[in-house]
Formats: C-alpha cells, sequence, structure tokens
C-alpha cells in the first residue's frame, strides 16, 4: 500500500504515517518501491536506519499470515507454499510472534 505523512492525530502513531488505498492492478514490486520512495521522500531531516529490516517485516508478517490463513494453519502446506522448511517457518514465525492457529 501506499503511504502519506498524516494530516490529524487518528494516523499511526509511531510512524505518522496513514495507510491509502493502493492500485489493485499494480504489481507487489511496484507497490514496494512506490511506497519506499514515499517513506525516503517524507524522511525530511531524519536519518532512515535499518530500512532492510523494516521493509522485511512489513512483507514478510502479512505474507506469513495469509499464507497460514489460506492453509488452516497447516505448516506443512505453509512451508510448501513458501519455499522453505518447516522448522525455518516456525522459527520465523516465532520471531514475528504469528500464531498458527489463525
Amino acid at each position: 500500500m501506499k503511504t502519506a505523512a498524516a494530516k490529524d492525530a487518528s494516523a499511526h502513531e509511531s510512524t505518522g504515517l496513514q495507510l491509502l488505498e493502493a492500485n489493485r492492478a499494480d504489481p507487489l514490486g511496484v507497490c514496494v518501491r512506490n511506497a519506499l520512495k514515499f517513506y525516503l521522500e517524507n524522511m525530511a531531516d531524519h536519518e532512515a536506519t535499518g530500512l532492510y529490516s523494516l521493509v522485511m517485516e512489513e512483507v514478510e508478517r502479512p505474507l506469513f499470515e495469509t499464507v497460514l490463513n489460506h492453509t488452516n494453519g497447516n505448516l506443512s502446506h505453509a512451508s510448501r507454499m513458501l519455499g522453505m522448511t518447516r522448522s525455518t517457518l516456525r522459527k520465523r514465525l516465532t520471531d514475528y510472534g504469528i500464531e498458527r492457529d489463525l
């Protein structure tokens, strides 16, 4: 999704950004590129640090949640869909604090 600088206090408190509707016809890579470009352009005088970790969490968390939901929490099926071992998937889920029974 694309983000924009918050205009009121109801926006996300932690980042000062709010979510806007994305063009669903755009490929995921285009959405990520546009969001990152906007994020960096709106950093003002702040230094961007930990960008890789930020982006990976923003992408991986919903990926894991969506795949687990799609597979009804079946780790074997989810790990095959994701192209990773069950143990790697379990570790990543633990890292993000994602419960198996979505």
